[in-house]
Formats: structure tokens, sequence, C-alpha cells
């Protein structure tokens, strides 16, 4: 705790002298799972890397109290070894604790708790005039609820306490093949009012093609079965095997899947993102190549290498939500205008319950007439060579959900005018704490998410990539690996080192 003082004494300090400047800054975490490029500055930059502990579990009191910069692996690996799991466990193992608070982060398990930051107790946060400050759901709840889905512009969070719950073994999983989305929407809805059923979400593989996924904890599994597997080399990616087996069967298929499996099966291939990979490298797609390849198709390693490469820039990468009664409507514009499958189908239930919870950008959720759920589609796939027309087909998307009333996770690109954005989030609530906290001299969280072509411009003639392999297939995602392989992720998942709980690299087993 002194090491931790320390650190958030130093970045006070930082920050005050920026404030005294009514400079901005901005915050260096390290890795990143997010698909928006980022600027590179040192001279205005507070970093915030070496946050990265987690300070106590407390069985008793089922808490975690975690620095922002723990990734979501060593928050499990931490926690499981008390018997404990957080509520909500984001999908991607380098996703990070901070960045699940400040980002609207949210999965299966957030059927019944929400969003990840609605799982958070409260946050310690260092104001942009260095005031070290306190914020939790009942003590300055408008700061706390400001904080979150804020993107760091209210100031740099610290540290957070985690909700957990009671672990279990496995997951006993229910996959239910459904005739397609509208279908699958139905199914969703039953399967989050039984109140048993702890996770769920859905695959849709085509048109008329679907698969619900709907799980609880066990301790146990019946005698004659076999867990299924999904992080080792020769283990399959889990939405071909969903597929696959979706397939074969008609009818509902009962797997038990070990806990840290489940929690992190998307992991291996990015969802399915790391198939368009193998077609752009010009590489079959067969378990012979993904074993080979395994390395690479994580998502640590997959991002770093989308970021180097640029090539983010020619790929719909949205995860939107809408409400349950407009999911047909927007579907069926989906599968009409971008033809864009797997979908990934993930319920979250966005009701703010807590009082005083009406403030920062999402303060509509706390509206009692408003929907209280939303239905997640994840839409990640090839874009046209063109890179207008790339444009023209994002800015649709954003329409479209303004239109019914939908929210997009602005972890991805936003292309937004000004006027439209704040036409889909509460600008009052979100400016109203941005005052009162120091922060309306920072850049805004448009700023901060929307797609700035002449930075763009910039990051690409600054590239060291060589001019003459610059948007060449494959020598641009090519590079992209490179970079990444030299960066470090490729020795951190080769390695498969996690964190434990006083922050010393221990050996992740297979």
């Amino acid at each position: 705790m002194e090491a931790h003082n320390n650190a958030v004494t130093s970045i006070s300090g930082r920050l005050r002298q920026f404030y005294a400047q009514r400079r901005p800054f901005r915050v260096y975490h390290g890795s990143t799972n997010s698909t928006r490029a980022a600027e590179k500055s040192r001279d205005n930059t507070v970093d915030t890397s070496k946050l990265n502990h987690i300070l106590e579990v407390d069985e008793d009191n089922k808490i975690a109290l975690v620095e922002p910069n723990v990734s979501m692996d060593a928050l499990v690996n931490a926690t499981v070894h008390h018997g404990l799991v957080p509520l909500v466990v984001m999908e991607f193992p380098g996703i990070t604790v901070g960045g699940g608070f400040s980002g609207s982060a949210g999965e299966s398990s957030s059927c019944r708790h929400g969003p990840f930051d609605s799982t958070i107790n409260w946050i310690e946060i260092v104001l942009p005039n260095g005031e070290i400050s306190k914020a939790s759901k009942t003590e300055k709840p408008d700061l706390f609820w400001g904080a979150a889905s804020a993107f760091g512009t209210l100031g740099v969070v610290t540290l957070l306490e985690v909700q957990l719950r009671d672990a279990a073994d496995f997951i006993e999983l229910t996959h239910y093949p459904v005739s397609g989305v509208p279908e699958a929407c139905k199914k969703i809805q039953e399967e989050v009012a039984n109140p048993v059923v702890e996770f769920v979400d859905a695959i849709a593989f085509s048109p008329k093609t679907a698969v619900v996924c709907s799980g609880r904890l066990v301790d146990s599994i019946p005698t004659g079965s076999k867990p299924r597997r999904y992080l080792r080399r020769r283990d399959s990616w889990f939405y071909l095997d969903v597929q696959k087996r979706a397939e074969k069967s008609k009818q509902p298929v009962i797997d038990y899947v070990p806990l840290i499996d489940y929690l992190f099966r998307w992991d291996r291939g990015g969802f399915w993102v790391a198939r368009y990979a193998y077609k752009y490298f010009f590489t079959p797609f067969n378990r012979i190549t993904r074993s080979i390849l395994d390395t690479y198709m994580h998502a640590r390693v997959m991002y770093h290498a989308l970021h180097k490469s640029g090539l983010s820039d020619t790929y719909i990468i949205q995860d939107v939500g809408v409400p349950y009664g407009a999911v047909d409507n927007f579907y069926h514009w989906v599968d009409e205008t971008l033809g864009i499958y797997p979908l990934w189908l993930c319920p979250i239930r966005t009701k703010r319950d807590a009082p005083n919870s009406a403030h920062g950008l999402h303060a509509d959720f706390a509206d009692p007439k408003g929907p209280e759920f939303m239905l997640n589609f994840g839409i990640w796939g090839p874009g046209p060579n063109d890179y207008e027309e790339l444009v023209r087909l994002n800015r649709a998307i954003e329409q479209k959900l303004r239109e019914l009333d939908g929210k997009k996770t602005l972890y991805a690109q936003a292309y937004y005018t000004e006027e439209e954005f704040w036409q889909t989030y509460n600008r009052p609530a979100y400016e109203t704490v941005r005052e009162k906290y120091h922060a309306s001299h920072l850049p805004s969280i448009y700023d901060k998410v929307k797609v700035d072509e002449s930075a763009k411009k910039n990051a690409t003639e600054n590239s060291r990539m060589p001019v003459a392999l610059r948007n060449v297939r494959p020598f641009q995602g090519l590079y992209g690996v490179y970079k990444a392989w030299r960066g470090g992720d490729y020795l951190l998942q080769k390695k498969g080192e996690k964190v434990d709980v006083e922050g010393s690299p221990v050996k992740q087993g297979s």
C-alpha cells in the first residue's frame, strides 16, 4: 500500500502541474484492447502503467482491492485462489480493471449484474487539479458514475474495490440451436427470466442459424462426462466448437466447461476475428494451421498487431446495444446492409437501481421509464476496400442506433459529428460532473473517441513502415505482427505469464 500511495502522490503532483497551466494530459496505461488509434506524446503524458497490483483479496467480505492496470486474467487467477470470482469478467485476458470501469465493458454475466462498472463498490481517483478523492455509489455518487464510462476524461482512476462472488469449478453450459436472431432474442429473454441461469449470450452464424449459450456455476460434473476445454493449443476455438456441434444436433447440448476456460473462451481467435487474418495472409484455415499459429491467435497479440499495421481502418468493428423491442428492426437492417456473420449477441442489464446514479455519460440508464436491458450486437468483419464507403457504413450504423434509441460501446472508432454524438449521450449530466470536478479544460469524451482524420494522416506519414509496403497485402499485416513480436506481447503469451496477488509472475498451468 505504501508503494501505491507513493505512486498516486506522484501522479497527483504531475496533474497539479498540468492544472496550473490548464494543460490537457494523456494517460499511458501500457497495452490496450481498444481499436482506436492512440497518440503518443511524452511531455504531457501521465504514466500509470506501474499501477498493476492486486493489493488485497478479502474472502469474508468478497471484495478485491485492485489497481487499474490489473488484467482480467491476473485478477481471476488471484481471486479463484481464494475460491472467489468477479461478478463480471471481460472476455479477453488482457482487458484491465480500469479499462472495464472506464469503458462500459460487459459480458455474459452482465444479464444479471450489468456492465462491469456496476460491480465496483468505490474508486480512488486523482482529479485534474491533483486532488486525491474517493467516490462510491453513496459517497460522491456523481463523481463515481461520472467516471464510469468517461474514458479517463474526468481524472485518473488509481484504485478500485471489485465485488466478488463464490466461484465454482465448472460452468454447466447449455447450447440451444435456434433459427436466427429474432428467435435467439426470444430465447435469451426466457433464459434471463430463469433465476437459476447466470450467464447468457448467443452467436448468430447466418440468417437462419444461431445458438443461445446459457450457463450456471456448478461444483462437479455428472459421472461419465468430460470437461470441454478451450484454452489449450489443441483445443477447438469456442465458436467453431459451438457451430460444429449445433450443426450435428438440433436439440440442446450440455457441456461442462472449467471456469477459467469459460471466462476466457473468446480469447483464442478473438471471438472469430482472427479467422479473417488467415484469409488476409493467404493461409489455409484448419486445425493444423490454427495449432501452428496459436501463439499469434490470442487477443493480446492480435490487438497489438492491429494497431501497428493500421489494418483496423479496413474493418467494421462495432459493439452496439438496442432495446429488445428494436432487435428485429436493427437485425434485419444489419443483415441487409452489412451481411456480416457471425454476430455476437449479449444481453446487458443497463438499468441503474442505485439511488443518485443519474450522472455522467449514461445518466439515462437511471431513468425508471427506460429499458431494463439492451441486447448487444458484436459486429466485427472486413469492410469495403474503399475507405469512404467504410466510413459511410459506420456512420449508417450510428444513424440506425439513434433512430432506435440504441447505444454503442466507445472502445471502437466513432464517426459521429459532435452534434450527432451528443444527441445520443447525455451531455448535460456529463459536463455537470466535469465542471464540478475541475475537468472542463480537458478534451471531452467526444474528442477522445472520434475519428481524427488529420491524426490518422500524420500517423501514416510518421509510421516506420516502409512507404512501398503501406497498404500492400500481406506486407502491411506482417509489419504489424513483427511489431507485436518485438513489443513483447508475443513473449508474454508464449510464456503464459500471469500476475499473482503480490504482483510477481506465476506460471499459468496448461
